[in-house]
């Protein structure tokens, strides 16, 4: 059974290019990535939540599980739902978004035209830690993520408004709907198919993130056919939400750079259509 995400309009209108976002666990997709959302005036950005997240409702602990996999088509079917099944877009997504992100442009890559993946990783470790966490939230509620997610969130340079509204944000997060996320995240790994991943890919990562350093975003950045890597000082785990006017600026030149392509090769396919007409 698919996992029940919600779609939210960040900024721009209907006919502009479409750019998708996606959240970080235990964040909310306007929180995280509003402010950039709203410094890409040329683009119609639309964010969806997590499980249990945001405007997504809590899950039902009467139905099975989910996979990365059925997380990334929830997001393409809701994405289809609200603008059609033909459009193609960017996709920009930070820790689990990024990692739906990577799903989204294997199993899909006639949708997504660049990715950018913020702080995140093409495996998190493998299933054993993720339980364990999914079976704390479980038991006790967001309290323990409260206690111990500004260490692994936030670097140096997040203002102390920011940092407080995204800990009132987890408070409110369903912990099934966390907990579940948790289990996904154990049991994805793409590192075997990143070599076939043939869209521009920008991987950013913080330099004082402690969950997926730069190191780990050098792997995707190196992995792919077109891929760079670039690191931002002072920033943890939340880039979108710690550096909006960098991560802005990065991901204005990587979908303008990938609407050229796209122009350039329209333009030959065209050409080349017609010299066969003409042979």
């Amino acid at each position: 059974m698919s996992p029940s995400v919600a779609l939210r309009h960040l900024s721009g209108v209907p006919g502009r290019p479409l750019l998708v976002v996606g959240p970080s666990l235990g964040t909310t997709v306007d929180r995280l990535w509003g402010t950039v959302a709203a410094a890409l005036p040329g683009w119609n950005v639309l964010g969806w939540d997590l499980p249990g997240h945001g405007a997504s409702p809590a899950a039902d602990r009467l139905t099975p599980g989910f996979s990365m996999a059925a997380l990334a088509d929830a997001v393409l079917a809701a994405v289809d739902e609200a603008v059609g099944s033909a459009v193609p877009f960017g996709y920009a997504g930070d820790s689990v978004g990024g990692a739906v992100g990577l799903q989204l442009a294997l199993d899909h890559p006639d949708r997504v035209t660049s990715l950018a993946v913020l702080c995140s990783a093409a495996t998190f470790g493998g299933p054993a830690g993720w339980r364990d966490r999914a079976a704390l939230v479980r038991a006790e509620g967001m309290a323990p993520m409260l206690a111990s997610s500004p260490a692994r969130w936030f670097g140096s340079a997040i203002p102390e408004e920011r940092r407080a509204a995204a800990l009132g944000d987890l408070a409110t997060v369903d912990p099934e709907g966390y907990a579940r996320v948790c289990e996904a995240l154990g049991g994805f790994d793409v590192r075997a198919r990143l070599a076939s991943l043939g869209v521009p890919l920008l991987a950013v990562a913080g330099a004082e993130d402690v969950a997926t350093p730069p190191a780990v975003l050098a792997e995707i950045a190196d992995g792919v056919a077109d891929g760079r890597l670039e690191v931002l000082d002072g920033v943890g785990h939340l880039a979108p939400l710690e550096a909006p006017a960098e991560v802005a600026t990065l991901l204005g030149d990587l979908l303008g750079s990938a609407a050229h392509s796209e122009r350039s090769r329209a333009v030959s396919r065209a050409r080349s259509a017609s010299r066969s007409a003409s042979a």
